[in-house]
C-alpha cells in the first residue's frame, strides 16, 4: 500500500511539472493581426483593424493604448534567478495628425501586469505616472520610440529611441537611425509614416541589451544604434508579459504595429515581411494639417515669402560659386583624391579668420580648421603662388610627399589651389610649435627629457626623409618653427612647401636658395644646391637652440650688434665651459654629458664645410648613444682651423670663418 501511495505521488509530481512546463510559452509570432484574434488583450483605445493592423492609438486625445501577450512568459528559472536571454522583432509606423509635429510615441515593454491602471497619458506612455516614475518596485523594462523632447526626462531630442529600467528618464538613447554597412549613421524620421523595423535583444550571459532599427524590407545591421550593459535580473520577475504601450496628449498620433515576434533563448522568427498587412492610404486633406492651410491669405504669404525666399537663395549661390569658384588643370586630374576643395577648407577654418590664426612667416599664414566629415583637426598653410615656376612638378612632389608615413613627420592631408595661391593642409599638432617653448621667456618651458625627445624625434624624421624612403627628401626648411609637438610632446618635423626630391644617389639639380636665414648652410648659399648635408648644418643649428633656447641669429639689448649663436656657442666652448651656454630655464636637472654633447653635436653639424658634417644616420647613432662623438676641440670647428684648412685654399679659408659668418657677409650684401 505504501508503495502505491508513493507511486501515485510521484506521478502526480511529474504530471503536474509536464503540464507546468509544457505550458510555459517561449516564443510565439505575428505576420498580422488578423481577426479573430487570439492571446493579445487590448486596453484603452487600441484596436485592430480589419486589415490586420494592431492599432495602438486613434485620434483621441489625452489617452492610453495597450495590448499585451495575454499569456506570461517565464523570464527565470526561479525567482531569484537570473534572466534568461530574450530577442524580439516588430515593424510599426507612426501616423501623425499633423506632418510636422510628433505626438507622444509609443513603446514595447515587459511588465509583472498585463495591464497598467495607474500608468497615464502624454509623457509617460501609458507606462508610469508622475508618482511612480523611477520607482524600482515597477518592475518594468521598456524600449521607446518617442516623437517629442522632454527636459524633464532629459530626451535626446524630438526623435529618439531610448532603453527604459523603471522609468521613462532613458538609461540610454540615441536618434532615431540606423548604421549601415560602410558605418555610416543614417537619420530615421519617426513621424514620416513609414514602416520601420525594430530588433531588440538581451544576453542573459553578459547582460547586454541590444537595440536595432532600420527600413522596412532592409537586412538588420550589424551595429546596433542603442547598447548598454545591464544586469535585469533585479528588474524582472520570473514571470512577466510582454506587449506595447502608447498615449497621446493635445495633440494626436495613429501607432501601428504589423506584426510582432518574440522568443526566450533564441533569436526571434524572422517576420515574414510580405504578409504583413498594408498601412492605409492616408487623407492628406488640407482639413488634418495647419488651419493655415484653409485661408487663402495666410497661404499667399506663404508664396510670396517662398518666393522672396528663393530671390534670396539664388543670389547667395552665385555669389558664394563666384567666391569658392576654381580652377582645375587637366594634369590636376591624377591628383585628384589629393586635391581638397576650397569651399571646405574655407569652411573648417570659419574663413581663415584672424582667431583661427596659428602663426605666420615669410612663406604663409597658418590657420587652424576642422574638417567635419573625417573629424579631424588640420592645419591650413597658405602660400601665395604669383610667381612660382614649374607649379606643375612642385604640386606632384607635395603629392608624392603626402604619401610618406613616420612618427616623426606631420602628416600632409592634401593641397587645394585657387587663384594666386596654394593651400597646403596637415594633420594639426595640438602643442603648436617648437620655437614658442624656447624663446623669450617662455610661459611654459620643456625640461632637458622633454628636449632631448624632441630632437631625436626630428632626428629619427630626417634619417626617414634622407635614406629609409623611397626617394630622397631634402627637407630644405629645417627650424624651430617648423618643428612640431604632438599631444605626447613628441617632435614632428613638417611643413614641406621647401622640399625637394631625388633619386637616391643622384644629386638635385636646383640652384637657387631658399630657407630662413640663420639656418642656410655656407655651401648652399655658395652654390645654391641643396642636400642632406645642408639639412644637417640646419638640424646643428637646431640642436643649438633647443640646448640654449636661443635664436639662430639675435640682436644683443646693450650693444644692438647681432649675436650669431654658433659663434656664442663656440666662444664659450674656447674659454673652457661650454655648458654655459645653455638655456638657463633648464633650471639643475639635467644629464650634464648630454647636455654638452648635444651642444658639441650641434657645432660639428653646422661646420662651414659640408665634408665635415656628420650624415643623420651618424648623427642618430650619437644622440641614441650607439656611437660616441668625435673628440672635438674648438679649434677643429673653426673656419680658419686645422679642419678647413685642410681642405680648402687660403682663400676659401679667409672666405669661411665661422658657419654664421658666411651667412652674415652674404645678407648684408643683399644677396
Amino acid at each position: 500500500m505504501f508503495f502505491i501511495k508513493l507511486f501515485t505521488i510521484f506521478f502526480l509530481s511529474f504530471f503536474w511539472q509536464s503540464l507546468k512546463s509544457s505550458s510555459q510559452i517561449t516564443d510565439f509570432t505575428y505576420n498580422g493581426f488578423h481577426p479573430p484574434l487570439t492571446n493579445i488583450a487590448i486596453q484603452g483605445i487600441t484596436t485592430v483593424t480589419p486589415k490586420g493592423l494592431l492599432k495602438l492609438t486613434n485620434t483621441t486625445m489625452q489617452s492610453t493604448g495597450h495590448a499585451f501577450y495575454t499569456k506570461p512568459i517565464r523570464f527565470k528559472d526561479s525567482p531569484n534567478g537570473t534572466v534568461s536571454s530574450f530577442s524580439t522583432t516588430f515593424v510599426f509606423a507612426i501616423h501623425p495628425q499633423n506632418p510636422l509635429v510628433g505626438t507622444h510615441g509609443m513603446a514595447f515593454v515587459i511588465a509583472p501586469s498585463s495591464s497598467l491602471p495607474f500608468a497615464t497619458f502624454g509623457q509617460y506612455l501609458g507606462l508610469f505616472n508622475v508618482t511612480n516614475n523611477g520607482n524600482v518596485r515597477n518592475h518594468v523594462f521598456a524600449v521607446e520610440f518617442d516623437t517629442i523632447m522632454n527636459m524633464v526626462l532629459n530626451d535626446t531630442n524630438n526623435n529618439h529611441v531610448g532603453i527604459d529600467i523603471n522609468s521613462l528618464n532613458s538609461v540610454e538613447s540615441s536618434p532615431a537611425g540606423y548604421w549601415d554597412e560602410k558605418d555610416q549613421f543614417n537619420n530615421l524620421t519617426l513621424i514620416s509614416q513609414k514602416r520601420m523595423q525594430v530588433w531588440i535583444n538581451y544576453d542573459g550571459r553578459t547582460h547586454r541589451i541590444d537595440v536595432t532599427m532600420a527600413p522596412f524590407s532592409e537586412n538588420k545591421p550589424r551595429k546596433p544604434l542603442v547598447s548598454i550593459v545591464r544586469d535585469l535580473s533585479s528588474v524582472l520577475l520570473e514571470y512577466m508579459f510582454v506587449g506595447f504601450s502608447s498615449s497621446t496628449g493635445n495633440i494626436v498620433s495613429e501607432h501601428f504595429v504589423l506584426g510582432w515576434s518574440f522568443r526566450v533563448n533564441g533569436e526571434a522568427q524572422p517576420l515574414a515581411l510580405s504578409k504583413l498587412p498594408r498601412l492605409p492610404v492616408w487623407d492628406l486633406n488640407p482639413t488634418r494639417a495647419y488651419s493655415f492651410y484653409k485661408n487663402w491669405v495666410p497661404l499667399i504669404s506663404v508664396l510670396l515669402i517662398s518666393l522672396l525666399f528663393i530671390i534670396f537663395l539664388v543670389r547667395f549661390i552665385l555669389r558664394r560659386r563666384r567666391k569658392f569658384a576654381e580652377e582645375l588643370e587637366d594634369w590636376e586630374t591624377e591628383f585628384g583624391k589629393n586635391r581638397l576643395r576650397f569651399k571646405d577648407l574655407y569652411y573648417a577654418t570659419k574663413g581663415f579668420k584672424e582667431k583661427n590664426l596659428l602663426g605666420s612667416g615669410g612663406f604663409g599664414r597658418v590657420y587652424k580648421g576642422f574638417m567635419p566629415k573625417t573629424k579631424k583637426d588640420i592645419a591650413v598653410k597658405r602660400v601665395s603662388n604669383e610667381s612660382r615656376q614649374g607649379l606643375k612638378e612642385f604640386v606632384a612632389e607635395i603629392v608624392s610627399i603626402g604619401q610618406m608615413s613616420h612618427r616623426n613627420l606631420v602628416p600632409l592631408v592634401g593641397y587645394c589651389r585657387r587663384r594666386d595661391e596654394l593651400l597646403l593642409v596637415y594633420d594639426y599638432m595640438p602643442n603648436g610649435s617648437l620655437d614658442k617653448y624656447l624663446y623669450n621667456n617662455p610661459e611654459v618651458t620643456l625640461n632637458w627629457k622633454q628636449r632631448f625627445k624632441v630632437i631625436n624625434g626630428v632626428a629619427s624624421g630626417l634619417f626617414y626623409l634622407h635614406e629609409e624612403w623611397e626617394q630622397v627628401v631634402i627637407h630644405r626648411d629645417v627650424k624651430a618653427s617648423n618643428v612640431l609637438l604632438d599631444a605626447e610632446l613628441n617632435g614632428r618635423l613638417g611643413d614641406f612647401g621647401l622640399s625637394q626630391l631625388c633619386d637616391h644617389g643622384s644629386d638635385p639639380q636646383t640652384t637657387h636658395i631658399v630657407g630662413t636665414w640663420g639656418y642656410l648652410a655656407p655651401d648652399h648659399i655658395r652654390t645654391g644646391r641643396a642636400t642632406t648635408g645642408t639639412d644637417v648644418f640646419a638640424f646643428g643649428v637646431l640642436l643649438l637652440e633647443v640646448a640654449c633656447g636661443r635664436r639662430p641669429i639675435e640682436i644683443d639689448n646693450e650693444s644692438g650688434e647681432r649675436v650669431v649663436l654658433v659663434d656664442r656657442v663656440l666662444r664659450f666652448w674656447m674659454e673652457g665651459n661650454i655648458l654655459d651656454s645653455k638655456d638657463p630655464n633648464l633650471g639643475s636637472e639635467y644629464d650634464q654629458r648630454e647636455v654638452e654633447m648635444v651642444l658639441k653635436l650641434g657645432l660639428l653639424c653646422s661646420h662651414p664645410d659640408p665634408q665635415a658634417r656628420p650624415t643623420i644616420r651618424q648623427v642618430l647613432h650619437y644622440l641614441r648613444g650607439d656611437a660616441m662623438l668625435p673628440d672635438l676641440s674648438p679649434l677643429d670647428l673653426r673656419g680658419n682651423g686645422m679642419m678647413l684648412g685642410n681642405h680648402h685654399g687660403s682663400s676659401e679659408s679667409a672666405m669661411f670663418t665661422s658657419g654664421s659668418s658666411v651667412a652674415y657677409s652674404l645678407l648684408s650684401s643683399g644677396r
